[in-house]
């Protein structure tokens, strides 16, 4: 871990200048470090106060920031004063079929849903998603998921018809979609295809969400499916700044072996 010294009363942050590793790598692994360790809990140096502790140029401040803000840690753009990135509220994991309002709920977060639609219309596109004739009615349940009482996900899901129009009465209000499916028709997912990609939200979007020019959105499309059929089709917009996913993956020990013999 780098150290500390002190020149003509002046406290700084010393690397190691003669070493073969370069100032900014050093620069970079102490300030992960440091974040870590939650020095910077109160806030992130800007970048002539990180010159100053460790005595390098804005260039070696501005390498180091590199890695720290791909790899989401802090928020670093030109002109702005660099910030720690907030923890996301919740965490989901990749291998699983999930219910949002049960991981807002799991994450220890109040739920509560304001539904925008709810009603049985005709869209060409999702049904021939769902595998469906073009004009076949759908259920399409529009929510402004919130967390905590803050905006959260706008989320749009299109069912068919002929199994779903018994949820049109329900209350969603604070209700989970699949609690509700499951109780007043039998259907219950039993598997999905999701994909998930950055977007930037449109004006209307990012008005409902509440977020600011600098939050991107995750973007989480979805077909559920029961019993082999599809039956749910789903576009969520999701606050990036609010939501993560997560993955694990066990080790293919055969490939790391053919990988060791060939290096």
């Amino acid at each position: 871990m780098i150290g500390e010294c002190e020149t003509a009363g002046v406290t700084s942050r010393a690397l190691d200048r003669s070493g073969a590793r370069p100032l900014w790598r050093q620069l970079q692994d102490d300030l992960i470090h440091r974040l870590r360790a939650g020095e910077f809990d109160a806030g992130f140096p800007g970048e002539l106060t990180l010159v100053e502790d460790y005595r390098v140029s804005r260039h070696t401040v501005r390498q180091a920031l590199q890695r720290l803000r791909a790899d989401g840690l802090v928020v670093a753009e030109r002109g702005r004063q660099p910030r720690v990135s907030p923890a996301a509220d919740v965490e989901q994991p990749l291998d699983t079929l999930y219910s949002l309002f049960a991981s807002v709920e799991a994450a220890g977060l109040a739920q509560r849903s304001v539904v925008r639609v709810l009603d049985v219309r005709a869209d060409g596109v999702v049904a021939d998603r769902l595998d469906l004739e073009g004009s076949t009615p759908l259920v399409h349940l529009e929510r402004l998921r919130l967390a905590a009482g803050r905006p959260f996900a706008i989320d749009r899901v299109w069912l068919p018809a002929e199994l779903a129009t018994p949820i049109v009465t329900a209350d969603f209000t604070r209700t989970s979609l699949y609690a509700v499916l499951a109780e007043r028709t039998g259907v219950r997912l039993d598997a999905s295809r999701e994909s998930i990609r950055a977007v930037v939200p449109t004006p209307a979007e990012r008005a409902l969400l509440e977020c600011g020019p600098d939050v991107a959105c995750l973007s989480v499309h979805r077909q559920g499916r029961a019993g082999g059929r599809p039956v749910e089709w789903r576009h969520t917009m999701v606050r990036g700044d609010r939501f993560a996913v997560t993955a694990e993956f066990p080790a293919d020990t055969r490939r790391l072996r053919r990988g060791a013999t060939t290096r």
